[in-house]
C-alpha cells in the first residue's frame, strides 16, 4: 500500500469513528449497529409477498417474503432512509425470520423498540414504518395465495 493510500484509509477510519462517536450521543449502540451493518438487506427474487410504503418523512421501505407452509423462511429489506429505518426494518427481519404469517402479522412497532432500546421522539416513525410496510407484504402474501 502506498503512502497515499495510508494516509487516505486513516483519514476515512477517523471520519467514521466520528461519524459513530456522534450517533453514539444521540442513538443507543444497538441502533447504530444495526443501523452500520444491517441483516436481510436486499430483495427476494420471484418473493411470495411484498410491500413498499413511503413514510410520512419521505423514507421508504421495501419488503419481500419468501414463505414455505406459512412460515417466513426468507425477508429481505431495502431502505432509502435513515439509520433508525435501517436499523428498524433490520431488527423487524430478524424479528420475524422464521415466524409463521399469524404470528409475523402481531409483530409491533413496540417489539422493535425493545430490541433498539430507544429512539428519539423525532425517530419513532421509523419502526412505525417498518411495521407498516411488513403487513403490506403480508396482505400481498395472502392476495396471492388466494389467487393461487
Amino acid at each position: 500500500m502506498t503512502a497515499k493510500a495510508s494516509t487516505l484509509d486513516e483519514i476515512a477510519d477517523e471520519i467514521q469513528r466520528s461519524i459513530i462517536e456522534d450517533a453514539l450521543k444521540e442513538f443507543s449502540e444497538r441502533v447504530v449497529e444495526e443501523a452500520i451493518n444491517p441483516r436481510n438487506v436486499g430483495r427476494i427474487e420471484s418473493p411470495d409477498g411484498e410491500g413498499t410504503i413511503t413514510g410520512s418523512c419521505g423514507d421508504t421501505v421495501a419488503i419481500s417474503l419468501k414463505v414455505d407452509h406459512d412460515r417466513i423462511i426468507d425477508i429481505r429489506f431495502l431502505t432509502d432512509g435513515c439509520g433508525p429505518t435501517i436499523a428498524s426494518a433490520s431488527v423487524l427481519t430478524q424479528l420475524v425470520k422464521g415466524k409463521t404469517i399469524e404470528e409475523a402479522s402481531r409483530i409491533e412497532d413496540q417489539d422493535i423498540m425493545q430490541v433498539l432500546e430507544e429512539l428519539p421522539e423525532d425517530h419513532l416513525h421509523c419502526p412505525v414504518l417498518a411495521v407498516n410496510t411488513l403487513k403490506e407484504a403480508i396482505e400481498d402474501y395472502r392476495r396471492r395465495s388466494v389467487e393461487d
